[in-house]
């Protein structure tokens, strides 16, 4: 048995911290949504948490790994004096876990979740809900500029049925190469086709899927297990699929954007030998 007077002390956040009050069943949704998208990358620490990005406007959390990227956007959550900070994996992780068996007990009682107030300096966060709080560390160092690699007019859109695409993006995965994972788009006229090829081992896949486009032919190559990733953290009916070329960044959107939110997930292209 250790001595209690041993245990490391927490360190505790300054008076002067900013604070985001924000209720409880808003971020387990939005960490939830932008977790998945986090990096493992020990050159750039800053991309292993999420990043919330306080503004007159709104709350912006983000989560980027430099090929996919996560921005969602909270208006309800604003302040005249900005402020950010970078969470950990790890404490994004706990509150997840917290948060939501929080809002699925208080599902059950019919009861509404309160609202979790996070205190933070420059080090330090102070994270407090129902049932208690967490105090971590924050990742110091400045996050890239997210919304400048966020194209603001990919011409070319395509709204297609997110279920039926994933089923179909399960299907054809298998049978693309092992180390690419590359999955060949190719809309035109109404018409999604997904091709996934491995010279290798001579196998091919194909899936054709009805859609709405309006834009020009195009064929665009996605990592499959990402673009999955992205639709599984989608939870609407239909997605928007905005694109400008094949060698430039795709959005993917709800087809009907959350009350008083705005989410935008983005994805790099690879590239296609035709």
């Amino acid at each position: 048995v250790e001595n209690a007077d041993e245990f490391p002390q927490t360190q505790r956040v300054d008076e002067g911290a900013n604070v985001i009050n924000i209720p409880t069943a808003l971020l387990a949704e939005n960490i939830n949504r932008s977790i998945f998208a986090t990096a493992q990358d020990e050159l750039r620490p800053v991309m292993n948490g999420i990043y919330f990005d306080l503004t007159p406007d709104c709350l912006a959390i983000v989560a980027s790994d430099g090929h996919k990227l996560v921005r969602n956007k909270i208006f309800t959550v604003k302040s005249e004096a900005p402020s950010s900070f970078i969470l950990p994996k790890k404490p994004a992780s706990l509150l997840k876990g917290v948060l939501g068996k929080q809002g699925l007990l208080k599902g059950v009682l019919g009861k509404q979740g309160g609202d979790v107030i996070i205190r933070f300096d420059d080090r330090n966060a102070e994270i407090h809900f129902e049932e208690g709080m967490i105090v971590c560390r924050l990742i110091e160092g400045r996050y890239p500029n997210y919304n400048s690699v966020i194209p603001q007019s990919n011409p070319n859109q395509l709204t297609v049925d997110r279920q039926g695409l994933l089923a179909a993006l399960r299907r054809v995965q298998p049978f693309s190469n092992d180390s690419s994972n590359l999955i060949r788009f190719h809309v035109e006229n109404g018409t999604l086709q997904l091709d996934a090829e491995d010279y290798d081992f001579s196998k091919t896949a194909t899936e054709r899927m009805s859609c709405d486009y309006n834009g020009m032919p195009m064929s665009i190559g996605f990592k499959g297990s990402s673009f999955i990733e992205i639709l599984s953290n989608f939870d609407c009916e239909q997605v928007v699929v905005q694109l400008a070329d094949p060698s430039r960044a795709g959005l993917v959107l709800p087809l009907e954007q959350p009350e008083n939110q705005d989410v935008l997930m983005l994805m790099m292209p690879m590239l296609i030998n035709d």
